[in-house]
């Protein structure tokens, strides 16, 4: 079996992402505040890039004969992104720093699957994964200027 290490990483991505995914829209459903009508849609434009990863990593991984996971089981089982159940108590910015965790997480996931495709010589995942490293830490960044943080993406 060819890529083996870099298909676990995808399908550890595909159940993050969609985590990730749910976690983000949990606290734009529970959101409120007088930031609201801004960062509410905001966190459209975050969900969207988020499914938009989580289609290309699944279709890479179909590309290299993977099964990415598909049910709620199956994702439930594999992320390791934890949840929370929904709650009116939580400020904006404590929403938006729970959101950058996640995004942190996937940041040192992405890392991972960069190493990992490098050392197998899959350079087209390897590719793929560089740009969305790229596209997570800028929304890292912009998602922590907003709660007034550093983006610790890499801290002295």
């Amino acid at each position: 079996m060819k890529y083996p290490k870099t298909k676990e990483v995808l399908n550890q991505l595909v159940a993050d992402l969609t985590q990730l995914h749910m976690i983000v829209h949990q606290h734009h459903w529970y959101m409120r505040g007088n930031r609201f009508l801004k960062l509410h849609p905001y966190l459209d434009k975050v969900m969207d890039e988020l499914a938009d990863q989580l289609d290309e990593v699944s279709e890479r991984l179909i590309t290299l004969d993977g099964s990415p996971v598909s049910t709620l089981s199956e994702i439930a089982a594999k992320t390791n992104i934890k949840d929370e159940k929904g709650n009116w108590d939580e400020t904006i910015d404590e929403r938006y720093a729970k959101i950058i965790d996640g995004y942190h997480y996937l940041e040192n996931l992405y890392r991972e699957g960069i190493k990992v495709s490098d050392e197998e010589g899959d350079y087209a995942t390897n590719d793929l994964l560089t740009g969305f490293l790229a596209d997570v830490e800028k929304r890292i960044w912009m998602m922590s200027g907003e709660i007034n943080k550093a983006p610790e993406i890499d801290p002295e």
